[in-house]
């Protein structure tokens, strides 16, 4: 028998900082370009009731972890459950099982700040954010870790929610954060813009975005729902998290390639590449960039190792027991 370790949402709650997520993260993802497995998510959808089963895993050889995601949305619950097993990639014993749904917005904003910190001018400090959700909040909290920002201005479409978000994130981060009436308003003169979002449709015109900006989109890993209009994919230097996944679930830009805006071979990178040095990020200062976000298992195996190692050094979790296939595995 093998003791692993069970990690509960409660425990798994402080562990670390947002600074230690973004920083574990890139170099996750600095790994990824170095070679790193990885497959993009499969995802199976139920009709009656609606809902998704999702998975998804990677290797991180420097790391010592493998791993991933499996995790159910929606369904006659109504809710979701994230399940983040943890295997040594030494061994390929199983070391951790996460509850892992604490950690989501902070892995998903991390991989976020990680594409501003790469394709972002050094100088931005100014975003147009558009969402007030959980994971609007992990992506600005993220963001504010790698670029000194001045300013945000944040728009969803119920006013109380997006006017409750202003002040709980000027408070938390010390930055002024203002509430405005349209997304348009949200993405004038913003130096980076994210969506984080469960539209179905573009949340903005690309023909709004200034000169120089970057785009973050991270609600959108369906190849029928988008953030992001052609215009804005046709515009940027565009860097998705893993190039297998573009055509398989990458919504705004398929809908781009549908369009005859652009092909696949307008996919300038993965992010992992521009992370690990293999291929440029911004080249200068007028150049729109987006980083397309659909989520990998390298943010997760990143986090959840982190997440392990911080709570066996604190002696959180308690144990469950798995038995190795050689003992169990017998037929009789």
């Amino acid at each position: 028998m093998t003791d692993t370790l069970f990690l509960t949402s409660d425990e798994i709650d402080g562990l670390a900082t947002l600074a230690d997520y973004v920083t574990r993260v890139a170099d996750g993802y600095r790994q990824r370009g170095d070679g790193a497995p990885t497959e993009p998510r499969t995802a199976l959808f139920g009709d009656e009731p609606p809902g998704m089963l999702t998975s998804y895993s990677a290797i991180l050889p420097e790391d010592g972890y493998m791993g991933g995601y499996t995790y159910s949305a929606g369904f006659g619950a109504g809710d979701a459950w994230f399940m983040t097993p943890l295997f040594d990639a030494d061994s390929g014993e199983p070391l951790a099982l996460l509850d892992g749904a604490s950690m989501n917005p902070f892995k998903t904003g991390a991989a976020g700040a990680v594409g501003v910190d790469a394709l972002a001018r050094e100088d931005a400090e100014t975003v147009g954010l558009i969402g007030s959700g959980a994971q609007a909040r992990g992506q600005l909290r993220a963001t504010a870790t790698v670029r000194d920002l001045a300013a945000v201005d944040v728009y969803s479409p119920t006013e109380a929610n997006r006017e409750a978000f202003a002040d709980e994130m000027t408070d938390t981060l010390g930055v002024d954060v203002t509430a405005v009436e349209s997304s348009a308003a949200a993405v004038a003169d913003a130096d980076i813009v994210i969506t984080a979002t469960t539209a179905s449709e573009p949340v903005f015109d690309g023909d709004e975005l200034a000169p120089g900006t970057h785009v973050t989109a991270m609600g959108q890993y369906h190849p029928k729902k988008r953030e992001l209009d052609t215009t804005t994919i046709e515009r940027s230097t565009y860097v998705p998290d893993l190039r297998e996944r573009v055509m398989q679930d990458a919504g705004s830009f398929i809908y781009a390639v549908e369009a005859g805006v652009v092909d696949e071979s307008h996919v300038h990178a993965e992010l992992g590449d521009v992370v690990a040095g293999n291929a440029s990020g911004r080249t200068s200062d007028d150049e729109i960039t987006v980083f397309d976000s659909g989520g990998t298992a390298i943010e997760t195996v990143a986090a959840a190792g982190m997440l392990y190692e911080r709570a066996r050094e604190q002696g959180l979790g308690s144990t469950i027991e798995f038995a190795p296939a050689s003992d169990a595995l017998t037929g009789k």
